[in-house]
């Protein structure tokens, strides 16, 4: 059995720092460029199953809030997981935020973007902070931390493209950041996939923003660090959109592996394909 992330000593298996922290200026900028654009009948569209693009902006209002203090939580259910309880709230604050005017939502997010950007432009990159439950980590380190919640605000803002007939925002370094952000997800997506130690598995995104990312079988699980040479045991590439939309469930694992191409031993490429980079 391959350890938990969470029983090994040191983080070095979640791979080298991130810091995501220039890009959520940028990254507010595009989200209210495109909010500004859009025609009245264009904040009804759907955006993701259940939520129109205004529930969609209100959601990330509700995330900047949070993150700044500004948000309050009720308790949990009896019985209620993390994830049910998250998904509770998100929807309970969409819920009350319904009849804000679109122009009032897009001032609210630029007035709690900003001031989120400003705060973690100053954050401390090894401090310990939120976990992040897709890369069995708690506490996760404040780098890991501020790049999850990029990448959390990028796919919202795609997922808004999308519904108003925009293709993704191609744009390499946001891009290259978010896919090198959700691979974190790896060595936790494979713990329970036996495998002698030395073994590599690697993924490679073609596209803009791709590369490749190989995790390696170990002692104590599997490890983005650096790993031992030789060919991968298995090989598994797919191109840049799939990549995200995987491990943001747009796309479910079966078509993602139908849509790969693949080298090598199969049970390590279907694993591969299991990945998921949010709260599920």
């Amino acid at each position: 059995m391959v350890a938990q992330p969470n029983d090994r000593p040191g983080l070095s298996w979640l791979g080298p720092l991130i810091d995501a922290r220039p890009r959520f200026e940028p990254e507010l900028e595009a989200l209210l460029g495109l909010l500004r654009d859009l025609r009245p009948g264009q904040w009804n569209e759907t955006a993701v199953p259940g939520w129109t693009v205004h529930d969609v902006a209100a959601h990330v209002l509700g995330d900047y809030c949070a993150r700044l203090g500004r948000r309050e939580f009720g308790a949990f259910a009896p019985g209620e997981t993390l994830e049910a309880f998250i998904h509770r709230a998100n929807q309970e604050w969409v819920d009350r935020h319904r009849e804000m005017d679109p122009a009032s939502l897009v001032d609210a997010l630029e007035e709690a973007g900003s001031a989120l950007a400003g705060r973690f432009s100053h954050a401390d990159l090894d401090a310990p902070s939120l976990g992040v439950s897709w890369a069995g980590v708690d506490p996760a380190p404040m780098w890991l931390d501020c790049a999850r919640e990029f990448t959390e605000y990028w796919t919202h803002r795609q997922q808004i493209r999308h519904a108003a007939g925009l293709d993704t925002d191609s744009e390499p370094e946001a891009l290259s950041m978010v896919l090198d952000t959700f691979m974190r997800a790896l060595p936790h997506t494979l713990r329970d996939t036996a495998a002698p130690a030395g073994t590599r598995v690697a993924l490679t995104v073609t596209g803009p923003g791709g590369g490749t990312w190989t995790v390696t079988a170990g002692p104590a699980g599997w490890s983005l660090a650096e790993g031992s040479d030789g060919r991968p045991a298995a090989i598994v590439e797919l191109d840049t959109e799939t990549a995200w939309r995987l491990c943001t469930r747009g796309v479910q694992p079966a078509g993602a592996l139908a849509r790969a191409r693949v080298e090598g031993d199969r049970r390590l490429a279907e694993a591969v394909c299991r990945i998921v980079s949010i709260v599920y």
